[in-house]
C-alpha cells in the first residue's frame, strides 16, 4: 500500500532524512519514533508530497505526488491549519466537497459527538481552544476514510478522554487501513501500548 525507498532530505548542509527505506500493507499501525529534530516531520511531509526529496514514495503504485495517490491518503498536521473565518460545520463541509464525499453528514455528526465537538458546530476555528482546534483537525484528517492516514505528533493538546478515543478509533481501522504517525519517544509507553504493531525508529 505505501512504499519509501531510499529516501534522503536535506535543507541545505543539514541532513534531515538519510536513505530511509520500508513498506506498509494495508492493516499496520506505524510509529515513527525519535527525539525533536529526528526528521519525522519531513518524512510525513515527503510522503505526503509537500516536499522535494531524494528516492521513492509510491501509494498503492502510484506515485506519491499524482491525483490517483493523493485521494488514498488522509494528513493530521501537528499544528491545526483552520481557517478563522468557517465554524466547525463549515470546515466538515469544505473537506467533504474538497474530496467529492456524499453522504458524510452521519459520519460528520458521529465524529463530533466521539470528540465532544458536537456543541461547538457553529464556533468559528479561531473561537476554538488549541485541543479544540486538535480535535477538529483530526476530525477532519478522519472524514473521507482514507486508505492511508498520516499524522504528525496527533496526540498533542488532547485531553485524556480523546486521546482515547483517539487510540480506539485506530484499532477499529487498523484491519483495512494504513496509519502511520509521529511520536516523541517520551511519549510512546503510555500512547502505543497496544496499538502499534510496527515501528520506524528515527535518530539524528
Amino acid at each position: 500500500m505505501l512504499q519509501v525507498s531510499h529516501v534522503t532530505k536535506q535543507y541545505g548542509k543539514v541532513l534531515a532524512c538519510n536513505d530511509i527505506s520500508f513498506e506498509l500493507p494495508p492493516g499496520t499501525v506505524t510509529v515513527l519514533l525519535g527525539p525533536n529534530g529526528a526528521g519525522k516531520s519531513t518524512l510525513i511531509k515527503s510522503i505526503i508530497g509537500f516536499l522535494r526529496y531524494q528516492g521513492e514514495i509510491t501509494v498503492d503504485g502510484y506515485p506519491n505526488k499524482s491525483s490517483e495517490a493523493r485521494r488514498l491518503v488522509g494528513y493530521i498536521p501537528e499544528i491545526p491549519a483552520l481557517y478563522p473565518n468557517l465554524t466547525v460545520s463549515e470546515h466538515l463541509e469544505f473537506l467533504a466537497r474538497a474530496y467529492r464525499l456524499t453522504n458524510y453528514k452521519e459520519r460528520a455528526e458521529a465524529l463530533l459527538e466521539r470528540f465532544e465537538l458536537a456543541d461547538k458546530k457553529k464556533k468559528f476555528g479561531d473561537e476554538l481552544s488549541k485541543g479544540m482546534q486538535q480535535k477538529l483537525n483530526i476530525c477532519l484528517g478522519l472524514l473521507p476514510q482514507p486508505q492511508i492516514l498520516l499524522m504528525d505528533e496527533p496526540m498533542i493538546g488532547l485531553d485524556p478522554h480523546a486521546i482515547k478515543q483517539v487510540k480506539d478509533l485506530f484499532e477499529e481501522c487498523a484491519r483495512k487501513a494504513v496509519h502511520c504517525w509521529s511520536a516523541p519517544i517520551s511519549s510512546t509507553a503510555s500512547i502505543c501500548c497496544g496499538t502499534a504493531r510496527s515501528s520506524c525508529r528515527m535518530a539524528s
